[in-house]
């Protein structure tokens, strides 16, 4: 099935959903019943917050460092994204590195939250064993259309579950942006990819691409 900008809008709207607001109580519940219970009251939220959909960048930035950051492993999503040359990078660079990238991606939702409309999730059964720390929640977004596999990797990290990797149809964040960036930094080194990845943040947003 090819994944049109329709289907990464959808996802993207959903990411933010299942992220946004997460109280701290929720620490204590399984990941799956996290998941079930946040998304559909966030949606909810987005599609009738105008400002969100229309792309309110200072919105969605506020939004992101106070409810989304707290609950992903940024740092290892980003050195993942990286790839072996994180172990290169001064922590000057890791931290432009971490604060270019959540730029690219707070891009990417500001175009596609438009196209949050009628999206349901619904969650999959969780395979989990007793004590396991690292599991893949499956849920499944479904709209005008076809639905939309969209899955999350999570890790429990103390008394917290943290996402670190998400899939649409098939196609894992991390592998993706590692592919791409590796080129980058082949060609142009760790600053090369800095700088690529600013200008490519600084671009004004497209729906659902």
């Amino acid at each position: 099935m090819k994944i049109t900008r329709r289907m990464w809008g959808m996802a993207a709207g959903a990411v933010l959903a299942l992220n946004l607001g997460l109280p701290a109580q929720a620490a204590e519940e399984a990941p799956d019943a996290l998941v079930k219970r946040v998304s559909s009251d966030v949606l909810e939220t987005i599609k009738k917050d105008a400002s969100l959909r229309n792309g309110d960048t200072t919105k969605i930035n506020a939004l992101v460092n106070d409810k989304v950051m707290p609950y992903v492993d940024f740092r290892r999503m980003t050195s993942a994204s990286v790839g072996p040359a994180w172990r290169q990078a001064t922590p000057e660079q890791r931290q432009k590195l971490q604060d270019e990238f959540k730029a690219l991606l707070i891009r990417t939702y500001s175009g596609a939250l438009s196209q949050v409309g009628d999206q349901t999730i619904t969650v999959r059964p969780l395979r989990m064993a007793a004590g396991d720390t690292d599991v893949l929640v499956r849920t499944q977004v479904n709209g005008r259309g076809d639905p939309v596999q969209l899955d999350f990797r999570l890790e429990k990290q103390a008394d917290a579950w943290k996402i670190y990797n998400l899939n649409v149809l098939g196609v894992w964040l991390v592998e993706t942006y590692r592919n791409q960036f590796s080129q980058e930094i082949n060609a142009n080194g760790i600053d090369g990819l800095i700088k690529t990845l600013a200008s490519r943040s600084s671009m004004p947003a497209t729906a659902g691409k």
